[in-house]
């Protein structure tokens, strides 16, 4: 009964991989301190720095550190003073904006 449980919840974990469905997992705050303090990572408010300069007067919604595809993400939500909301992903590691789009 065991293995064939087991069997199915690795049949139902590959079947989500194959759909794409797994693809970022988000870091709790201890770990991302820890990362933080090991030199694994910028500090949040340095890249934040960096990425209002692009959106000057624009305000911070949302920030969040992901692993996706075995990259430390930050994924930012600005709000733009002239009311549109900008979804930028930062390479935690170095500060590269990886993507910079208009939020749905």
């Amino acid at each position: 009964m065991q293995v064939a449980l087991g069997n199915s919840v690795l049949c139902g974990l590959f079947l989500l991989v194959l759909n794409g469905s797994v693809s970022a997992r988000d870091l709790d705050q201890d770990e991302a301190l820890r990362m933080r303090q090991a030199g694994h990572i910028l500090p949040l408010e340095q890249l934040l720095d960096e990425a209002l300069q692009q959106y000057p007067g624009a305000t911070l919604l949302e920030a969040e550190l992901e692993e996706e595809d075995d990259i430390l993400v930050y994924e930012v939500e600005l709000l733009t003073p002239q009311g549109v909301v900008r979804e930028l992903e930062l390479d935690a590691r170095d500060g590269r904006i990886l993507k910079d789009e208009v939020d749905d």
